[in-house]
């Protein structure tokens, strides 16, 4: 398996690499309203990996939302996991963990951190925005080394990778036409990286776990590094309904492809009406 292949979900469906690839979603403006997601969600994948005609089942990923108290106000709290399945620990180990804190009324983030092992590579990072000043702050340790610190200009509407996945989910989609882009900005591994998604339009597919499903789809663009083609590599599908529930991913990396299912889900915020007969 491509070392660090099982990262690609951890960042959302839209996630980037630590050492230099991102990707991104949609973001129109700085505020949202979210009528899409709630605390208790959560989403469950399994994520597949080939290199030429055979396909490997390599690990599994899993995205949460909670709240908490932070100065007496709500805030969200998102999770994202993803680990390596433990036969293939000897080969390449993933334990991914990343989190963000986000206001409850938009979606500002607040606080990012990583934490990760990837084979013999441990570290940790983490981000305090400060939009008065317009700077994220910045902290990074590597293995046992001193930690170091540093700080960012960022814009009013710079997100985190993973506010930006459920900042992305509260977009009103039916505002494009297909072939349209939508920007975003945001800062990971001290840059700040402007992108954007195409959208494709509305496509129906077929899932395990919840049969035929009617499906926005957008293809994100991707900035080329040690692991994703640069360019519109990415293709991702969310349910066509209030929840704009991740789906199914593919995309392209330097060798081989990246296959994402949704397999278990709970918490949803709204009803499901997406599936077909």
């Amino acid at each position: 398996m491509k070392k660090k292949a099982v990262i690609i979900i951890l960042v959302g469906l839209f996630l980037g690499n630590t050492t230099g690839s991102f990707l991104a979603f949609a973001q129109t403006s700085c505020t949202v309203t979210n009528h899409t997601f709630k605390a208790g969600e959560q989403f469950n994948y399994k994520i597949c990996y080939s290199w030429g005609p055979i396909w490997v089942l390599a690990g599994e990923a899993v995205f949460s939302v909670e709240t908490e108290k932070l100065n007496n106000r709500t805030m969200y709290h998102f999770t994202g996991l993803g680990a390596t399945y433990p036969k293939y620990d000897g080969f390449y180990r993933v334990r991914d963990r990343y989190e963000s804190v986000a206001d409850t009324s938009y979606l500002k983030p607040l606080r990012f951190s990583r934490q990760v092992q990837e084979a013999s590579n441990v570290y940790t990072d983490d981000y305090v925005f400060n939009f008065h000043k317009d700077k994220v702050y910045s902290s990074f340790r590597k293995h046992d080394a001193p930690l170091k610190l540093d700080s960012v200009k960022i814009t009013p509407c710079t997100n985190d990778v993973m506010t930006a996945i459920f900042y992305a989910r509260c977009l009103d989609f039916s505002k494009y036409k297909p072939n349209d882009t939508i920007p975003i900005t945001f800062v990971l591994g001290k840059e700040v990286f402007p992108t954007y998604i195409r959208y494709m339009g509305k496509e129906t597919i077929k899932n395990d776990s919840l049969g035929k499903v009617r499906c926005i789809k957008f293809r994100a663009k991707l900035i080329a590094g040690t692991l994703f083609k640069g360019g519109e590599k990415m293709t991702v599908w969310v349910t066509d309904d209030e929840n704009k529930m991740p789906v199914y991913v593919e995309t392209e990396i330097f060798v081989g492809k990246i296959k994402v299912y949704l397999t278990k889900y709970k918490g949803l915020r709204n009803k499901m009406d997406c599936l077909l007969k």
